[in-house]
């Protein structure tokens, strides 16, 4: 165990990072060659889900959430031409088909309906009852349909011994064996809305230095996915806009992208390890962004130390009254479902470690 000073911190955390960077990497090379096949066995046998392309870049499609757990986005097809749904209406039905006597609760916050009719262009097999219920197309009944397809892939490219499917979950989710680890990936049907930004998105908001008009119209530019995660909601998702923030952070020469690394690394050594964290890499990277909204001059990110303490005491800020605003959907929590005890416990860390800034490393 080695125990380091904030003043230290940022030399010493530089090798693990770098080990990181590796790993990571060589489990994303395997992973996606796994991922590829299988989406491509899945796109033969239903042309409404689109094969996930291999990269020997960056891949734009997985999001590596923690070391152990990703997030795989699997393109759907046959839906163009979306639009935003103009008039409102109750739902009284059920995944079962049975009708309800008090209509279904209207989506909160990251998640919305989607109906069909939003397209102006839509594949006919969008339209059948195994996706479809009075015009919308229903994310649990997407995901019924995509598990049986991702346990038929399975078994046709014969990766039963690579790959196999964890139950108890509303999601898909699969296990892979990777020579670096075991990575649990959830598989999440996507319907890629590029061009238009959503108006549940009220960004960015008035008189905010950071990012520039430019960068904001660039990143608008991308505009979002729908996820299918849940039984009746489609989750909003800004992956590829968030990709953008982040790859432009430090064009200033600041060190926000050292503060976020040194963070990240510590978080996941330290403060919340394990293999399903109620942190991910992406909670502590929307910290960063409103970090640097709040302090969006290069001044603010010249002294590394001081940078990096204001970012714990973000993260420790809302870890600590469990809440965390989405960075582009102010009314969303993202720590609203986690679990109480354990943010307790990474809040109780990060508060000793803010009372007394050392550290000590695995």
């Amino acid at each position: 165990m080695k125990s380091l000073t904030v003043g230290n911190l940022e030399d010493c955390l530089l090798s693990k990072v770098d080990l990181r960077r590796q790993r990571i990497s060589q489990t994303v090379q395997e992973v996606q060659k796994v991922v590829h096949q299988l989406t491509t066995e899945i796109s033969h046998q239903d042309i409404r889900f689109q094969a996930v392309p291999h990269s020997d870049t960056y891949n734009g499609n997985i999001k590596v959430l923690a070391p152990n757990q990703f997030l795989v986005i699997v393109p759907i097809k046959g839906l163009a031409g979306y639009r935003e749904a103009r008039e409102q209406r109750w739902r009284y039905y059920t995944l079962q088909g049975a009708r309800l006597a008090c209509p279904l609760q209207a989506p909160e916050g990251l998640h919305q309906w989607l109906e069909v009719e939003q397209f102006v262009k839509s594949l006919w097999q969008w339209h059948e009852a195994d996706v479809n219920i009075e015009g919308d197309i229903v994310p649990a009944k997407v995901l019924q349909v995509f598990r049986k397809l991702v346990e038929n892939a399975i078994r046709t490219c014969h990766l039963s011994g690579k790959v196999s499917m964890l139950a108890d979950r509303s999601a898909v989710w699969v296990a892979v064996e990777t020579s670096v680890c075991q990575v649990e990936l959830e598989l999440a049907p996507a319907v890629e809305i590029p061009t238009t930004w959503s108006e549940k998105a009220r960004w960015p908001r008035c008189m905010k230095r950071w990012p520039s008009p430019d960068r904001v119209e660039c990143i608008k530019s991308f505009g979002f996915n729908l996820l299918a995660r849940s039984n009746y909601h489609w989750q909003l998702s800004f992956l590829q806009a968030e990709q953008v923030l982040l790859e432009q952070l430090d064009e200033d020469g600041g060190c926000r992208r050292k503060c976020f690394q040194a963070m990240r690394q510590l978080k996941e050594d330290v403060w919340c390890p394990g293999k399903r964290p109620v942190l991910t890499s992406h909670h502590l990277q929307t910290v960063l962004f409103w970090t640097c909204e709040k302090y969006p001059h290069f001044k603010d990110w010249q002294v590394f130390s001081k940078a990096f303490l204001r970012l714990v005491r973000k993260l420790h800020k809302c870890v600590s009254q469990h809440f965390l605003k989405h960075y582009f959907v102010r009314n969303s929590n993202l720590l609203r479902c986690a679990s109480s005890g354990e943010l307790d416990v990474v809040a109780q860390k990060l508060a000793f470690f803010l009372k007394n800034p050392q550290i000590s490393l695995p």
